[in-house]
């Protein structure tokens, strides 16, 4: 059977090409990226009071394709305005609340902390995206010279957002849970940064943490896949929900390195409390115990129910 086509539209940001790319590899497309461009007032505009209009977006984007997959807030309009244009030729499918009415898309896929109800909207436990157990098991060694001990930790750093301002004091602090926690106890410490991750953080990491530790200074994605398969324990920063949602594949233990927001956002707090009570995560404090959960692979959960609706949909 000749494979669908897909299309993923995004601003670039990891997070949503994650998301994304892991929806497309789970439906088996063959699919292209593009990132989003909007054109002048448009970037300030929500979407709910843009036009679908051409004019509002800058991509020639290729029709060649059966399935737009997006994700973020510039993505929404150009997937409507394909939709609008291809009509049943494609199905047009977007990840995370678009702020406007969901009968623009075909499907919508949501966590359950985003709250957002309708027919077509499919609800995931965190975040989707692109991690895989066999690429877990396939990158298990690329950081295996560099292990000396049995015990390991990864830490998995993210970066400023409008609701974490990252400052010295409080990545001194996480460091010295680090430390006191795991290092002092025994353990081997992964670093691994990402793309959002300031330079300068990596820096403090490397004269911090002694020689003994595993600093990797550049986003690698292999590091990733190997650090996650070789670690005991996971602590990941509290920005990112998508990097938990990543972590929790391996249904190893996930320590949340909280940090004092600048800004509240309900989101962060409802998904919080819903990995707590799975049993996923716990908040990094001054001791640590050991748990297990059921791996966590919505992808694959998402993807399996809207490859059903494939076989009764007409690209034509």
């Amino acid at each position: 059977m000749t494979k669908l086509k897909g299309i993923l539209l995004t601003e670039g940001m990891h997070g949503m090409i994650s998301q994304v790319e892991g929806l497309a590899k789970a439906l088996d497309l063959e699919f292209i990226h593009e990132k989003i461009e909007l054109n002048n007032v448009w970037k300030m505009i929500p979407p709910s009071f843009t036009p679908v209009k051409k004019f509002v977006f800058k991509n020639d984007i290729n029709t060649d394709f059966n399935i737009v997959i997006s994700c973020g807030r510039k993505s929404v309009i150009p997937s409507i305005y394909l939709k609008q244009k291809l009509k049943n030729k494609i199905m047009n499918i977007h990840i995370q609340d678009p702020k406007v009415s969901s009968k623009n898309f075909d499907f919508i896929v949501a966590p359950e902390h985003d709250s957002l109800e309708g027919g077509n909207v499919l609800k995931s436990k965190g975040a989707i995206h692109y991690l895989r157990n066999n690429e877990l098991e396939e990158n298990k060694d690329y950081l295996k010279s560099q292990v000396k001990k049995e015990k390991l930790v990864t830490l998995i750093v993210g970066g400023p957002n409008k609701y974490y301002d990252y400052n010295d004091l409080i990545i001194d602090e996480i460091f010295y849970k680090i430390k006191n926690n795991f290092i002092n106890k025994g353990y081997q410490l992964i670093f691994i940064p990402s793309m959002r991750t300031p330079q300068k953080i990596i820096d403090k990491a490397t004269k911090y943490f002694d020689e003994n530790q595993i600093i990797v200074t550049d986003v690698e994605k292999k590091a990733y896949l190997s650090s996650l398969k070789l670690a005991n324990y996971i602590v990941v920063t509290c920005d990112s929900t998508s990097m938990i949602s990543e972590a929790a594949i391996t249904g190893k233990p996930i320590y949340i390195a909280q940090m004092p927001p600048i800004k509240k956002n309900s989101r962060f707090k409802k998904f919080f409390e819903l990995f707590k009570s799975l049993n996923i995560t716990k908040d990094l404090e001054n001791s640590v115990v050991d748990w297990n959960y059921e791996k966590l692979n919505e992808t694959d959960k998402i993807s399996s129910y809207i490859k059903e609706k494939f076989k009764n949909y007409d690209f034509s």
